[in-house]
């Protein structure tokens, strides 16, 4: 295949390409930089999912908080009550209901997570809060931080007292969130 007048073909810029990709691999090295595990996951996959809700459930806590949170989405997937992926722990709703415009939306107050069905918006505005709940939930992801909660698939503020807290077993208190499993 001909580009244009003098160019190259396709098998001279595959060569041409990894020879570049060698010479920034060899001067990554010469200069200290270490090459970790890559893991690949959808980008507005698992990672976006655990991170809103990390924004949302608690944006406003410390990283301690943070981690807990995630803690919990992934402690349900490998619980058989749960969805088995990230996405559908943190979307699960237990009934869901077509709107005037066709949309199915979960109905409010049915969901795991409050704020998947508080009738509000589920874009996170706030950037610093939310590149930082992103970068924790890459790095729960990634298995970066060790499971804080005790095993817990449940949680809520200290200021509330949901039905099921009498039937699971207490684990911590973090920040102010009380962990059950």
């Amino acid at each position: 295949m001909k580009f244009f007048k003098g160019s190259r073909n396709e098998s001279q810029l595959v060569r041409i390409r990894y020879v570049f990709f060698l010479a920034g691999a060899i001067l990554g090295m010469a200069f200290g930089m270490s090459f970790q595990k890559l893991y690949a996951w959808d980008e507005n996959g698992d990672a976006v999912c655990l991170a809103k809700n990390i924004y949302f459930e608690a944006g406003n806590q410390p990283l301690a908080g943070k981690v807990a949170v995630a803690q919990v989405v992934l402690n349900r997937i490998d619980h058989s009550s749960y969805p088995d992926d990230i996405c559908g722990v943190v979307y699960q709703a237990k009934e869901y209901y077509t709107s005037w415009t066709g949309n199915v939306i979960p109905k409010r107050g049915m969901c795991q997570f409050s704020w998947y069905c508080d009738g509000r918006s589920d874009e996170p505005l706030d950037t610093k809060t939310w590149l930082a709940s992103y970068k924790v939930a890459n790095d729960v992801i990634l298995g970066k931080y060790l499971d804080i909660t005790e095993g817990a698939t449940h949680y809520h503020a200290d200021y509330i007292y949901p039905y099921w807290a009498e039937s699971l077993n207490e684990t911590v208190l973090i920040n102010n969130h009380i962990f059950y499993k």
